[in-house]
């Protein structure tokens, strides 16, 4: 199958072949590459691998109930 892509920026346009250059690839075979990881499919996230994940990121450990009593105290 054939895609076409038109109206591209050219400084997008330049930013992909920069990219396929880097990845010693033809624009053809970057662009191929990125449609191919842009649909490739990712297990839905648990409530677990979210804690995981923003525990690993450092991220505050609120309680939304607190948040949500104390945006209520303030108005």
């Amino acid at each position: 199958m054939n895609l076409s892509v038109k109206n591209v920026p050219p400084a997008l346009a330049v930013r992909l072949r920069e990219r396929a250059r880097l990845n010693h690839r033809s624009l053809q075979g970057e662009l191929l590459m990125i449609l191919e990881q842009a649909v490739q499919e990712e297990p839905a996230l648990t409530p677990t691998a979210v804690l995981k994940r923003a525990r690993r990121l450092g991220l505050p450990r609120e309680s939304s109930v607190e948040k949500i009593r104390a945006s209520r105290r303030a108005h």
